[in-house]
């Protein structure tokens, strides 16, 4: 990938997270914070949380495009130790299983005190699972590569639960509601690596191609200027002799 389309690339990324989160902010503490700030008049206090949502945001999308390329090579890496992308592919189902598992019984369980946290929980696992195999299966129709499915499901299950333990981690006050916003600026982000990446790469190709062709153009047209300074300098070699 060139420089300039891996920037646009991590600039639509950036964009992406600090949206989603600035907007997830607004739906989901508008109740206890935006709602208070508003009735108050306190627009400023308002716009500086909303601020650092988006900051966070941003924060977010680095994490995810740092999980992604990390991925990238942890992929190439595991299909090299199996030898097999059957088998591989076996490992990164038994890893998703032991992920999801790993949520539900170390970081939801022991802080779900009442059936609205066992809602909510349930709820965010559903979104998880349910945009992952909506991604995967765009990205099998995008390729036309079966195959692929399963790398998807994992690089949008297990590397998003892997980012999303920043928020899972916090059991402050306010921490299922991190837990809430979070969720959703790391599945768009993943979902536009993931979906989008192909497009960069190739437009990249192409970008490399036309350079190239320029290049080999100038070349060629330096040749020509060249070749006729040459002739024009022959030529009047030639006409000073014949005086002589």
């Amino acid at each position: 990938m060139t420089i300039r389309n891996w920037f646009k690339f991590a600039f639509r990324a950036l964009i992406i997270g600090g949206v989603v989160t600035g907007l997830m902010s607004i739906i989901v503490r508008w109740g206890d914070f935006y709602a208070q700030h508003f009735s108050n008049g306190e627009w400023g206090e308002a716009f500086g949380g909303l601020l650092w949502f988006v900051f966070l945001g941003f924060t977010m999308s680095m994490i995810c495009q740092m999980g992604y390329f990390a991925y990238l090579t942890v992929h190439q890496i595991g299909v090299n130790i199996c030898r097999s992308l059957t088998l591989w592919n076996w490992v990164q189902i038994l890893l998703i299983i032991v992920a999801l598992i790993d949520v539900i019984l170390f970081r939801f369980k022991p802080y779900a005190h009442s059936a609205n946290d066992w809602l909510l929980y349930i709820g965010l696992l559903v979104i998880l699972i349910v945009a992952a195999s909506l991604t995967a299966i765009k990205k099998v129709k995008m390729t036309g590569k079966k195959h692929i499915l399963i790398s998807s499901l994992f690089f949008m299950i297990f590397v998003s639960v892997i980012e999303w333990l920043i928020a899972l981690w916090v059991r402050s006050a306010g921490g299922n509601e991190y837990i809430t916003i979070l969720l959703f600026p790391i599945l768009a982000v993943n979902a536009f690596q993931l979906l989008e990446l192909p497009k960069y790469n190739a437009k990249s190709a192409e970008d490399i191609k036309k350079r190239e062709e320029r290049r080999k153009a100038r070349s060629e047209q330096e040749d020509q200027n060249t070749k006729v300074k040459k002739t024009q300098e022959e030529n009047q070699s030639n006409k000073k002799t014949k005086r002589k």
